[in-house]
């Protein structure tokens, strides 16, 4: 006997749709993939060890991270461009540090149409070293000056533990390059597309950060520096999620990338590069999400509201049908793009009519994450009125709430800004209330013994060693020396793990 429409759905790889989410209390990694499998989102490629097949709802998700980000980059005056997949051997070994840095994890192709290749390809971990290569061919001179590219790729980096958008060995990201004149304009490159970055994270995907500096041990390889923009998920782990790298002449020098400077003489340029991938929304998922599925911010949703007919007869189905599309073609006029946009962000409505019971309706849409619920039946239309439930209850609504039709859609764009402002609030909050200043080394020990981890603020003696030992020893790390205003106002002290001076108080946490 074929089953009904309501039964559960086998899915490759993630157990059922329709079964049970784990308690983020209880079992917060098991949450993470139930709440993935649940939503929709992805599901583990078993036939390509590592890697993960990302469902149309989770691709829609990347697709609007991809349109607010590609508008703010083009904003600022970058031109996007593509390079190949496969990199030249070669190519990487040409920067010692980049070279040591990706080895284990790179993927090298040896073989093609049916014959040993001259030399291997590697399948690309990060195009610092193929882009360098097409600088040198592109840019003479200083009215070259400065050359500010984007590409929206995948890349491979060979993984052996693996955990959906946290960590893949192939992934989706875009990765900015750019090349200056001066070393000055690469730093303020690297400092604005940093804020691109934070700006992003806390107005679109309403998840609060803080932007810094990565240790030495930390940085990019090949970099002189490189920047970060850190969140804080609801175990108390921290998340990277963006970073931006001051490449100074190091790919200049090794791919020959010179120019004639205005005083006529040649020098090298000075590059940066930057970029975010798809663990952003894993990210999402582990800044706002819970028991009860994936919740997501209205910039974010693919879905901003699904409609539920409620009704008894063929008659009152084909009235409140009706009604449900009027409301859908209204609410579909509208954008909720902020007036600076460079892009019309429309309300997406779905008029769910399965002929299966609404609450089983109420429980897909929920774990899927649609901000707004809107149930619709006969009484409702008699007086005028929408039942509305939003995901989370909030200032934006609480409940369920009766309101008129009219208002209700005169008042929805509001309603999606609230539910957003509502979300970074909450979000912040969590962030506060966790965040720990600690002074001895046995508070620090407490505070990550097991698996416990939060934003902690410590001292830090400035030394490879240090920071070396204190991960060898507890799974922590510096995640970033914080930018002003980001942190503790810095305050000179003694280093939580050498007892030696320190110029000021760093972020500490264990991370995905």
């Amino acid at each position: 006997m074929a089953k009904k429409p309501s039964d559960e759905h086998e899915q490759e790889g993630g157990g059922k749709i329709g079964g049970k989410i784990a308690t983020r209390e209880a079992d917060y990694p098991q949450w993470y993939q139930d709440v993935i499998r649940e939503a929709e989102l992805a599901e583990p490629a078993k036939v390509v060890k590592g890697c993960m097949v990302i469902k149309p709802h989770g691709y829609a998700i990347w697709e609007k991270i991809q349109r607010d980000l590609d508008a703010r980059f083009k904003a600022t005056g970058h031109k996007n461009a593509y390079f190949p997949v496969l990199i030249p051997q070669s190519f990487i070994t040409k920067e010692a540090e980049h070279v040591e840095g990706f080895a284990p994890e790179l993927a090298v192709v040896t073989h093609a149409g049916g014959e040993k290749l001259e030399e291997p390809y590697v399948i690309r971990p990060t195009s610092e070293t193929i882009i360098g290569y097409y600088f040198s061919k592109w840019i003479e001179s200083y009215r070259d000056l400065p050359l500010l590219v984007n590409q929206w790729a995948n890349v491979m980096r060979w993984e052996k533990r693996t955990r959906m958008f946290l960590r893949t060995t192939e992934f989706l990201w875009q990765e900015g390059h750019t090349a200056h004149a001066t070393h000055e304009d690469g730093l303020a490159e690297v400092q604005r597309m940093l804020g691109v970055y934070g700006d992003f994270a806390e107005e679109v995907m309403a998840m609060p950060v803080i932007r810094g500096e990565k240790t030495a041990s930390e940085k990019f390889a090949g970099a002189l520096t490189s920047m970060c923009i850190e969140a804080l998920m609801q175990d108390g782990k921290a998340l990277q999620a963006g970073t931006s790298h001051d490449l100074g002449q190091n790919f200049g020098r090794a791919f020959d990338v010179q120019f004639q400077t205005e005083a006529g003489a040649l020098d090298y340029v000075w590059q940066t590069s930057w970029g975010v991938s798809t663990r952003l929304i894993g990210g999402l998922i582990m800044t706002h999400s819970d028991d009860a599925g994936l919740v997501l911010p209205p910039r974010m949703a693919p879905i901003h509201a699904v409609i539920v007919p409620i009704f008894r007869s063929e008659e009152e189905h084909a009235a409140v049908l009706v009604a449900a599309e009027r409301i859908k073609a209204a609410l579909s006029d509208l954008d909720i793009a902020p007036p600076r946009a460079r892009y019309r962000d429309f309300i997406e409505v779905v008029v769910d009519d399965r002929p299966i019971r609404p609450g089983a309706k109420f429980y897909e849409w929920e774990r899927r994450g649609v901000p707004v619920r809107i149930e619709l039946g006969p009484k409702d239309l008699a007086k005028g009125q929408v039942c509305v439930k939003m995901r989370v209850d909030t200032a934006a609504g609480s409940g369920k709430e009766f309101v008129s039709e009219a208002e209700f859609i005169a008042t929805f764009t509001a309603r999606l800004a609230t539910f957003q402002a509502e979300l970074l609030r909450l979000a912040r909050e969590r962030m506060r209330a966790r965040e720990v200043t600690l002074d001895t080394w046995d508070e620090f020990l407490a505070t990550f013994a097991g698996d416990k981890s939060t934003f902690a603020w410590c001292h830090w003696d400035g030394t490879a060693e240090t920071e070396a030992r204190i991960k060898e020893e507890t799974k922590v790390t510096i995640r970033c020396i914080p930018l002003p205003g980001q942190g503790p106002d810095p305050q000179p002290g003694v280093c939580i793990r050498s007892g030696r001076p320190s110029p000021r108080r760093v972020l500490m946490a264990k991370a995905y």
